[in-house]
């Protein structure tokens, strides 16, 4: 059988618990061959980022078109972009793609330090390309234009998503307070939601990419939506209840999933 393969268009996070450092461990875990689009470059330790340079937009095209062209991904998925300019340029090249496409619209690392433009309209074009779109409440609020802080107001963000455009749209309830509830809009099937024990713990770095890059390792496989969401929800909260506890700060998950545990 042929090995499955996903791709990565995401920042480089050098403390290795986020970014494309984290979605490549995921990848691995779940058994599929792992690429990467480098996008920006981070200067970021637990405590937060120092610095943070973004790549041209037609170097990361240049990459991207690199390893499509000789090792087609199964499946993608896009993290921190760094600017409009980008996320338009992968929105273009995204009418091609012959799999799907994961938009994960990262905005802010944990620690709070802006990682693209907040304007919606800059990620417009890419919410239309997305196969599925895993905003958290905070990127679900800007993106929805209304704030989103309950089960009733993801549901409201998850419809206006794919109003504007993307196919599936799941919002993360790792903010919510009590359980962290993830929902599910698909047009035409409604909502399926997601719970998950919530886990007393600085050490959720990386979260959002890991959870995301796990969704794209099942699609990648050949899994429907809904059990690759199931398998990645259990994926992330093994993760987070058994980290590793590095660092001084938020520190990374932990990348052996329960199937190793």
């Amino acid at each position: 059988m042929r090995t499955p393969i996903a791709l990565s268009i995401a920042g480089s996070d050098p403390s290795g618990g986020a970014g494309l450092q984290a979605d490549l461990k995921t990848f691995h875990e779940f058994g599929v061959y792992g690429e990467a689009v480098v996008t920006l470059i981070t200067v970021q330790n637990t405590h937060g980022i120092r610095r943070l340079e973004a790549l041209a937009p037609e170097l990361v095209m240049e990459q991207l078109r690199a390893v499509i062209q000789d090792i087609p991904p199964a499946a993608a998925k896009t993290g921190a972009l760094g600017s409009a300019a980008l996320a338009d340029a992968i929105a273009a090249e995204a009418q091609h793609f012959a799999f799907p496409l994961v938009v994960d619209p990262v905005m802010f690392s944990k620690n709070g330090a802006q990682l693209a433009d907040l304007d919606p309209l800059s990620f417009a074009a890419l919410i239309r390309a997305a196969y599925l779109i895993t905003p958290n409440l905070h990127e679900a609020s800007i993106l929805s234009g209304f704030p989103v802080d309950d089960l009733d107001s993801m549901r409201r963000a998850a419809e206006k998503l794919t109003e504007l455009g993307a196919a599936n749209v799941l919002v993360k309830g790792g903010h919510l307070e009590g359980d962290a509830v993830d929902v599910l809009y698909t047009p035409g099937h409604g909502f399926r939601e997601f719970p998950g024990v919530r886990v007393n713990t600085v050490h959720t770095h990386g979260t959002g990419c890991t959870y995301s890059a796990a969704i794209t390792a099942e699609l990648a496989k050949g899994t429907a939506l809904e059990p690759a969401i199931e398998r990645a929800k259990q994926f992330i909260s093994h993760a987070i209840q058994t980290n590793p506890d590095l660092g001084g700060g938020s520190g990374p998950l932990n990348f052996h999933g329960p199937r190793r545990a």
